[in-house]
C-alpha cells in the first residue's frame, strides 16, 4: 500500500505538475494572444496612417505638379520678359545713335549754315565795296564826261544835270 500510495503520490505529483504546466502554457497563450491583437491592431493603425500618408503625398504631387506648371509658366514668362527687355535695349541703343548722328548732323548743319551766313556777308560787304567803287567809277567818268561835254547842247546839260545854259 505504500506502493499505492507512492504511486498515487506520484500521480498526484505528476497530474499536478501537468496541470501547472497547462496553467502556465494557457498563460501564456493568453498573453502571446493578448500580445497578437495588440500587434494586429497597431499594425491596422500604422496601415491606416500609411494609406493616410499615401493620400497626402498623391496630393502633394498633384500640387507639387501644379507648382512645377507654374513654375515653368513662369520661367517661360521671364524668358520672354528677358527678350523683350533685349529687343527694348536694341531698340534703345539704336535709337541713342540715332540721337547722336543727328546731333552730329545739326552740329554740322549748323556750322555749315554759320559759315554760308559769314560767306554771304563776305559776299555781300564785297558786293557793295564793288557797288560802291562802280558808283564812283561813273560818278568820275561823268565828270570827265561833263569836263568835256559841250554844255550848250540841251542833252548834256541834262547829262551832266546842268540847270540852264549860260547866254
Amino acid at each position: 500500500m505504500k506502493l499505492v500510495m507512492v504511486l498515487l503520490g506520484l500521480s498526484v505529483a505528476a497530474m499536478v505538475a501537468i496541470i501547472v504546466q497547462a496553467v502556465r502554457q494557457e498563460v501564456n497563450l493568453r498573453s502571446v494572444k493578448v500580445s497578437v491583437l495588440e500587434s494586429s491592431a497597431e499594425i491596422k493603425r500604422k496601415e491606416e496612417a500609411i494609406v493616410e500618408i499615401k493620400g497626402k503625398v498623391n496630393e502633394l504631387k498633384g500640387s507639387l505638379a501644379n507648382v512645377n506648371a507654374k513654375m515653368d509658366e513662369l520661367r517661360k514668362k521671364r524668358g520672354d520678359d528677358e527678350k523683350s527687355a533685349q529687343e527694348f535695349e536694341n531698340s534703345l541703343q539704336s535709337c541713342n545713335t540715332e540721337k547722336e548722328e543727328s546731333a552730329k548732323k545739326k552740329t554740322e548743319i549748323a556750322e555749315a549754315l554759320t559759315k554760308l551766313r559769314e560767306e554771304h556777308e563776305a559776299a555781300k560787304k564785297t558786293a557793295e565795296t564793288d557797288i560802291q567803287n562802280l558808283k564812283q567809277h561813273i560818278l568820275d567818268r561823268e565828270k570827265a564826261i561833263c569836263a568835256f561835254a559841250d554844255t550848250t547842247n540841251q542833252e548834256a546839260r541834262k547829262l551832266c544835270g546842268i540847270a540852264e545854259a549860260p547866254k
